[in-house]
């Protein structure tokens, strides 16, 4: 007899061997036991989860004369049949090499004759979304009207591609992930009835790299154990797999957090030596990231990470020494270089250069690179560890500054905090935007009619904006896309100026005001600000070099 997969061979027989899938379960089988079966079902959800499965006990449980709380016997005739695919009341049908308007005529003459030995004749079709336009047209009307002893189940990955004509025809059931609880437990029930030995933490190592998937999973410990004397343990899955182990991960991250390129090049050429596969170190790297980002975001991120209480530990550690921008871009440049892992025959490469990109943000031009230099400026900053020193190559000489230049200057200050502003006063200013914020979006209406009597040109252009946010006494307007022509007109010096004195006057409070559209965020005109300022600035202390330890 040849092999059978894992997956394959403890395939549930019935509905409660459905690991996860309790919400769907339930409904299935009160539907079966009362008898008030649908026409048409429409399973969804990852890989591996359990849609084919679903549908194959459920096509039993509906045509089983012995049926149980819900569940199939799997010892009658019918159900006996079915198993050993012998029963044409019950078809397969994969719609991704099946996908023809013709395969669809196919099957509606065929629907035409009743079941010969069940109560039910049931379609199984498999990735419904692979169906042409003209298949799916096909369907339509035999699943709007089907006879009464048709049923249709139809499985996806990918629901968003069915037409809502037939999405509105089936009662639609999407399927979990399964959780690494659940893949374990399954997991060491089957080592147990074929006698393997096994390490808890090894296979919460399968586990964790099966995305939710549990066909995946018993894929790899087919692997495993098709290789091992009776015995796995968490060091052999980790040479199978190629996956680095946690310490490797902890030390890389480590190293790009100290800015050590040395010795995260190093570290990288240990791992590739030791022959572990890059593309799967690479998700192995994103995985621990979005730990780090959790931990940053969270305040109880043992509710979402699934890992060891030790490695918690360690990654609330860790995560207290890096910003949740430089995160976000890593987790970006790493995603990147997981894709382009799959289609290059140097991976290494792509690897190292994506280390390199990681370690010099200075290089970066996207939004999350601009982010990272400004926090690392800023912490400078905050840390007070800045020196001014004279350049020894150049004679430093005291010019005199023109006005323009002395405005410039002062304009350039604002960019770095006051050293005298203390923690309460910038509570108290962020208080105080709130309030003006509040004020301005309850009287915005009563506001801009007194601009009516004055300017109604001016009036006619802010009308088409709403009132987004106050940031640092900046009132921030935002208009549609399809109003963008009413910001640009505001934002000529006479109305911009006129709209800043109304406001001012308005509030009893000098304010600012900021134009943008919807989608863009102010915090991305700061930064461009704050880098004009910065270029202004070294072109002011023309004599100088600012020295930041």
């Amino acid at each position: 007899m040849s092999y059978k997969a894992l997956y394959r061979q403890f395939r549930p027989l019935n509905f409660e061997g459905m690991y996860g899938q309790d919400h769907i379960v339930t409904i299935l089988k009160n539907q079966i036991i009362n008898e008030s079966v649908a026409h048409a079902y429409l399973f969804s959800g990852t890989r591996g989860t359990g849609k084919t499965t679903t549908a194959k006990i459920f096509a039993r449980a509906v045509n089983c004369p012995n049926s149980k709380d819900g569940n199939p016997c799997n010892e009658c005739q019918t159900c006996l049949s079915l198993l050993g695919g012998t029963n044409l009341d019950v078809l397969e049908m994969d719609a991704a090499s099946n996908n023809s308007v013709d395969d669809i005529r196919d099957l509606k003459d065929k629907v035409k004759y009743p079941p010969t030995n069940g109560k039910y004749k049931v379609y199984i079709i498999d990735e419904v979304h692979m169906l042409s336009k003209g298949a799916f047209n096909a369907l339509l009307k035999t699943l709007e009207e089907p006879p009464q002893y048709l049923i249709f189940i139809l499985a996806t990955t990918e629901p968003h591609k069915l037409p809502a004509t037939i999405l509105s025809r089936c009662q639609r059931y999407d399927l979990k992930r399964i959780s690494t609880d659940d893949v374990v437990k399954n997991m060491e029930e089957i080592c147990d009835k074929i006698g393997i030995s096994v390490e808890e933490k090894a296979l919460r190592l399968i586990a964790r790299n099966c995305d939710g998937a549990m066909r995946d999973a018993l894929s790899i410990l087919d692997q495993c154990i098709s290789l091992t004397d009776k015995t796995l343990t968490y060091d052999y899955v980790l040479s199978i797999m190629g996956a680095v182990n946690n310490d490797a991960v902890f030390g890389v991250s480590q190293s790009i957090i100290d800015q050590d390129i040395y010795m995260t090049l190093k570290q990288i050429n240990d791992i590739i030596n030791d022959g572990k596969d890059i593309g799967q170190f690479i998700k192995d790297l994103i995985a621990h990231y979005r730990n780090l980002i959790i931990c940053k975001a969270v305040d109880k991120p043992e509710d979402i990470i699934d890992i060891s209480t030790d490695n918690q530990i360690k990654i609330k550690e860790q995560s207290q020494n890096i910003s949740i921008a430089t995160i976000t871009r890593i987790i970006n440049l790493l995603s990147e270089a997981e894709n382009k892992v799959k289609k290059t025959t140097q991976p290494r490469i792509i690897l190292e250069v994506t280390m390199i990109k990681i370690l010099n943000p200075e290089d970066d031009e996207s939004f999350e690179g601009i982010v990272s230099r400004i926090d690392k400026i800023e912490q400078t900053i905050a840390s007070g560890n800045i020196k001014i020193t004279t350049n020894n190559n150049r004679q430093a000489v005291e010019k005199p500054l023109s006005k323009k230049r002395n405005e410039e200057k002062k304009e350039a200050k604002k960019v770095l905090p006051k050293e005298n502003e203390s923690k309460e006063q910038i509570k108290q200013q962020t208080q105080e935007n709130v309030d003006i914020l509040k004020d301005i979006k309850q009287n915005w209406k009563n506001i801009i009619n007194k601009m009516k009597k004055e300017k109604i040109k001016v009036f006619t252009l802010i009308s088409h904006g709403e009132v987004e946010d106050v940031k640092n006494n900046n009132v921030i307007i935002s208009f549609k896309k399809e109003s963008e022509f009413f910001k640009n007109a505001l934002e000529t010096d006479d109305n911009k100026k006129y709209v800043e004195g109304f406001l001012s006057d308005s509030l009893n409070k000098d304010v600012s005001v900021k134009y943008i559209l919807d989608g863009q965020s102010y915090d991305t005109e700061e930064i461009k600000r704050k880098e004009s300022l910065i270029d202004k600035t070294k072109q002011l202390f023309t004599e100088d070099i600012v020295e930041v330890k």
